[in-house]
């Protein structure tokens, strides 16, 4: 076949290396066309060319009779510009010609001209192509064991940034939640709440791989420098040493008999109910079945106490409950039973005249030692939602 173009087009030392690489044995013996192209799509900015130019070669794929390229078969494809701009829906010839240069400077597909440039084939008397003038496809076939593994390269870096970028967003969440969480029960986070939000917005751009491995260990830092600073501000179980709580009342001297009981009965009152209220069951599926108006607030599946009392978090303002008072009830109910108390008043708000008057009235008493969230819950569950029962 000739090597040289038809008319003004020079020869050039990239012209002739590509001529030489598709001339030569290929390493497998066919191909599905089709499969090739594929392959090609993930990898197109490796050869220099965009999908525009992508999807005339799958025009000039179309013109190939078989599916399959394969080495000692005829790979020539001579239709004419206007057929191939036709079949790409309505393509100028001009833009046409650019897209043909860039697959011949890519390498992807040779010229072969004829003496006036037109493009042709002779046949031979049983029809057969004896020879063509055109755009032969061999180098695909040639290039065919080369995209396949730049291709499957390409799926795997594809494949972990997906995982990254999935981890990282997880660790964002949480991030968000957490500090949103903090707030609520109060502390300096002004500085981890700029960091989270400069890392959401950094989130947003095209990361690379290694950009989205630097930002998956900056997350898990962040993540667990906010937990850290989140411990110590959830309230712990309160021991009550009755023993030594007797000891020091019989050590109380110069005072009067009755005062003394008095005393120690008060006490002992206050720590009963302290101690019968964290020993009162609760389990979430109660919180869940009492409280079922809640649920279309909650923006996450909940499936332990962890998950409830960070999606319950978001429900708080929207009660109208401001960060002062949830800090409060916290610190004086636990975040869990803080949390089973705004379900709770999300179920019943349509009674609730003044829900923050109501909820500082129960974080004062949960502070006294004298409230617990079961029999608000039990209530509910024998009244039952009304729309429900109907």
């Amino acid at each position: 076949m000739t090597t040289t173009p038809f008319g003004a087009r020079p020869v050039t030392a990239g012209l002739m290396e590509n001529q030489a690489r598709g001339r030569a044995e290929p390493a497998i013996g066919s191909m599905d066309k089709w499969q090739v192209l594929n392959a090609l799509g993930l990898i197109a900015k490796d050869y220099g060319i965009g999908d525009r130019t992508l999807s005339v070669l799958q025009v000039l794929l179309s013109f190939h009779p078989d599916q399959v390229l394969r080495d000692g078969t005829p790979m020539v494809v001579f239709a004419s510009n206007a057929a191939i701009c036709d079949r790409a829906h309505g393509m100028p010839e001009s833009t046409l010609r650019r897209h043909i240069a860039a697959l011949v400077d890519a390498g992807l597909i040779l010229r072969h001209d004829s003496p006036n440039g037109k493009r042709y084939a002779r046949r031979g008397r049983g029809g057969e192509i004896t020879r063509a003038f055109g755009f032969d496809l061999r180098p695909l076939l040639v290039l065919a064991p080369e995209i396949a593994t730049r291709a499957a390269e390409e799926t795997a870096r594809r494949e972990q940034i997906d995982a990254l970028r999935e981890e990282v967003s997880l660790l964002l969440r949480d991030a968000l939640k957490l500090v949103a969480y903090g707030q609520a029960i109060g502390g300096m986070w002004d500085a981890l709440d700029d960091r989270t939000q400069l890392a959401r917005r950094y989130l947003r751009r095209k990361l690379g791989l290694d950009q989205l491995t630097v930002m998956r260990d900056e997350m898990q830092a962040l993540v667990a420098e906010i937990r850290d600073q989140i411990e110590p501000d959830v309230p712990q179980p309160i021991r009550v040493e009755t023993a030594a709580t007797e000891h020091e009342t019989a050590e109380v001297s110069g005072r009067d008999t009755r005062n003394e009981r008095h005393y120690q009965r008060s006490d002992k009152d206050l720590s009963d109910k302290r101690q019968n209220r964290r020993t009162e069951p609760v389990s979430l599926a109660l919180v869940l079945e009492s409280c079922p108006d809640v649920l279309p607030y909650l923006d996450r599946r909940v499936t332990d106490w962890e998950s409830f009392t960070s999606a319950i978090c978001p429900v708080v303002p929207m009660i109208g409950l401001d960060t002062a008072v949830w800090g409060e009830a916290c610190r004086n109910m636990g975040p869990r039973d803080a949390a089973i108390t705004v379900a709770a008043m999300v179920q019943r708000i349509g009674t609730i005249g003044n829900p923050g008057a109501y909820f500082r009235t129960l974080a004062r008493k949960a502070g006294e030692g004298d409230y617990s969230p079961l029999p608000l819950l039990l209530s509910l569950s024998r009244i039952g939602d009304p729309r429900r029962a109907a």
